[in-house]
C-alpha cells in the first residue's frame, strides 16, 4: 500500500508564499509522475502541476504557471509545491497524485491539506 500525505497548509495573506510537501511511505515504489491538484468549494479538481521521476517532465496549469514551482526530492521521498504570489482565487483543498505509469491513471491520492487566501 502506497501512503502519500500532504502537508504545509494554512492561512496566507494575498501575494504571500507558501510550501506544501507531499510525503510518500508505505510500499517501495517509483512513480512515473507525481502530481498537484486542487479543489475549490463548488468546483471541479483541477490540475495545478506535476514532476516525473527523474525531475523532469514539469507540467503546469495555467492559472499557476509563473507562480508556482513543483520540485522532488527522492531521498526523501516527497514532492514540493512553492506556491508564490497567492490570489484569494487560489483558495482550495490542494491533493498530490501518484502516477505508476505514463499509461495509467493519477490512481493514488492523500487527504490533501486546505489553503486558504485572505484578501
Amino acid at each position: 500500500q502506497v501512503q502519500l500525505v500532504e502537508s504545509g497548509g494554512g492561512l496566507v495573506q494575498a501575494g504571500g508564499s507558501m510550501r506544501l510537501s507531499c510525503a510518500q511511505s508505505g510500499r517501495a515504489f517509483n512513480p512515473y509522475a507525481t502530481g498537484w491538484f486542487r479543489q475549490a468549494p463548488g468546483k471541479g479538481r483541477e490540475f495545478v502541476a506535476s514532476i516525473g521521476l527523474t525531475g523532469r517532465g514539469i507540467n503546469y496549469g495555467d492559472s499557476v504557471r509563473d507562480r508556482f514551482t513543483i520540485s522532488r526530492d527522492n531521498a526523501e521521498k516527497t514532492v514540493y509545491l512553492q506556491m508564490n504570489s497567492l490570489k484569494p482565487d487560489d483558495t482550495a483543498a490542494y491533493y498530490c497524485a501518484l502516477k505508476p505509469s505514463a499509461f495509467d491513471v493519477w490512481k493514488y491520492w492523500g487527504q490533501g491539506t486546505q489553503v486558504t487566501v485572505s484578501s
